[in-house]
């Protein structure tokens, strides 16, 4: 409901109003709180008005909604043309730059350095030619793991 208010606590509400005011001076309050309440809406709206005249033709269509921070970024970077929010997840993922680190530091070689480092004439094909050659035989490191 409004403001989190639940309907037993309107019913309460209502009812202090009643034994505040009265039922005889009741219709006469509702009237100046509905009253009050068309001023404050008449002066946001007028001084809607006044900032977009002010800001100049190009602002005719702003809402000032538009620029609360949750709805300008649901506007602007997950609807439409901007940028999607799976294209913002991938490029905050570090998983790929982690696994390549992970590969350098377990001397497996990565995609890409395979991709710079010369293949070794071995004479054999296949895309595991320049890893171990049997499962037994240790790695190559590019470091000596004793001294680590």
């Amino acid at each position: 409901m409004l403001f989190d208010v639940s309907p037993l606590d309107l019913l309460v509400l209502g009812i202090m109003i009643i034994l505040l005011f009265g039922p005889d001076k009741l219709p006469e309050v509702v009237q100046k709180v509905t009253g009050f309440l068309r001023k404050v809406r008449a002066f946001s709206e007028a001084a809607k008005e006044d900032v977009r005249s002010e800001l100049g033709p190009e602002f005719k269509d702003l809402e000032l909604e538009d620029l609360h921070p949750k709805t300008f970024v649901r506007k602007h970077l997950l609807d439409g043309d901007g940028l999607g929010i799976e294209e913002i997840r991938s490029a905050l993922d570090p998983r790929a730059e982690l696994a390549e680190l992970a590969d350098a530091v377990n001397g497996e070689p990565s995609e890409s350095t395979e991709r710079a480092a010369p293949t070794e004439p071995t004479g054999r094909t296949g895309s595991g030619a320049s890893r171990a050659a049997s499962p037994n035989q240790a790695p190559a490191h590019a470091y000596d793991p004793d001294a680590t």
